[in-house]
């Protein structure tokens, strides 16, 4: 009997698949649940019984949260990768790993198809696609849910013909809950005017529930990575998870974004992501301390072209390579100390340092003094920084005098 590798979280769409490709296709399933970090072990217990009440004898899990980190969200944060300036690439960063993943049970199960769960209008068909083909290009894809095109609401009526029982939630909303963070999409997420009910978040509290009382955390870094939490020394997937808990607690970490799909269309989303909000906001602070013009510059030009590659489903693009060359050189200083305070709602850096820091003192103190240049030599930098400026303006004056003068004589 053919086998189907079936990318699988538990949830409506991926449990409709379930059945829907043993019914059709006469095939045997084998569900994969790649955790990324959403999952407790709760709820990876959940999720294996859920595949057992859908009739799967063979449940896979795979513990990708540390490949995610350090191939994925590590250059993120380098990069200081904010799609639209406000969403931190939560979904993209761990979708080709799960391709990647389900890819290797494929193999290693003798599969001769991949099937995914994602919809024909977002981008994650075109994530697990793209890194299907090239990674594995001799295997088939399934993408039922796609080719359909039945909404939620049929889904569950057809599950529920089977005797299975989808949470009412988990119809209304699509949520994806990573170690980057959690999207979340469906009913006023469809709507730039609406705004989602407080409940459909669950790591972070709203901020007017927040404590007043704010709480101060001490990010530590080394080559751009966090590396401690306040004095403990902890590796970056513990860093951000102990984040989650503590500025999800102070209401840090919801937001919503609106920005271009893959396909070319707009699309909305509400988002969580405390740990990695506060972290990147962080590590901003700090890469201003220790950066020169122009590195801090190409940072964020590259960075943010990095962070479009990916959330778009290009990791495997070579250029990718070449970007994460440069943002390995470019974070190689990026290392101290950063204090943050986190109250309601809000994450604000309150202080920073680094053995690499580029503020001296014994050189010059902005508003103040400097010793490293007399008042002549500023005053000579001033006239010859402004030199150019000046001439331009002076040329464009004189242009507007004649101008004015040739509709004088014209007029006479």
């Amino acid at each position: 009997m053919s086998k189907i590798a079936l990318a699988f979280s538990g949830g409506l769409d991926t449990s409709f698949l379930a059945i829907w490709l043993r019914e059709q296709t006469g095939s045997e399933v084998v569900t994969v649940c790649v955790d990324t970090g959403g999952f407790s072990d709760e709820e990876l217990a959940a999720i294996a019984a859920r595949a057992k009440e859908l009739g799967i004898a063979d449940h896979r899990v795979v513990n990708a949260q540390h490949d995610v980190y350090d191939r994925y969200v590590s250059y993120l944060i380098k990069g200081n990768c904010l799609r639209g300036g406000t969403y931190p690439v939560s979904v993209g960063a761990e979708r080709t790993a799960q391709a990647e993943a389900v890819v290797g049970v494929a193999r290693e199960i003798g599969a001769t198809a991949i099937a995914h769960g994602s919809t024909r209008a977002g981008n994650d068909q075109i994530r697990f696609d793209v890194a299907i083909r090239a990674l594995a290009p001799e295997l088939e894809i399934h993408a039922p849910i796609r080719d359909l095109g039945w909404s939620r609401e049929q889904e569950s009526a057809w599950l529920a013909e089977r005797g299975i029982e989808i949470d009412a939630k988990t119809v209304a909303y699509s949520v994806n809950e990573g170690l980057f963070g959690t999207t979340i999409g469906g009913k006023e997420t469809h709507d730039p005017w609406q705004v989602p009910p407080g409940d459909v978040y669950t790591a972070t509290v709203d901020p007017a529930d927040a404590p007043a009382e704010g709480e101060q955390v001490t990010i530590g870094f080394e080559h751009g990575l966090p590396i401690s939490l306040d004095g403990d020394a902890l590796d970056g997937v513990a860093v951000v998870r102990a984040l989650n808990a503590i500025a999800g607690r102070h209401g840090v970490g919801r937001g919503m974004h609106l920005g271009d799909t893959i396909l070319g269309v707009k699309g909305r989303l509400a988002f969580e992501a405390p740990g990695p909000l506060v972290v990147m906001q962080a590590h901003s602070e700090l890469e201003k301390l220790v950066q020169t013009r122009w590195q801090a510059y190409w940072r964020q030009t590259l960075g943010t072209f990095y962070g479009n590659l990916l959330h778009e489903g290009l990791y495997f693009d070579p250029v990718m390579r070449d970007l994460e060359a440069f943002l390995d050189s470019v974070n190689e200083r990026v290392s101290g100390e950063v204090k943050v305070t986190l109250c309601r709602g809000i994450a604000r850096v309150t202080g920073v340092r680094s053995p690499h820091s580029l503020m001296d003192p014994d050189v010059a103190v902005y508003g103040e003094g400097a010793s490293g240049w007399t008042g002549g030599q500023a005053e000579g930098f001033a006239r010859l920084y402004g030199l150019g400026a000046a001439l331009g303006h002076r040329a464009a004056e004189r242009a507007a005098e004649r101008a004015a003068q040739e509709a004088q004589d014209g007029d006479a």
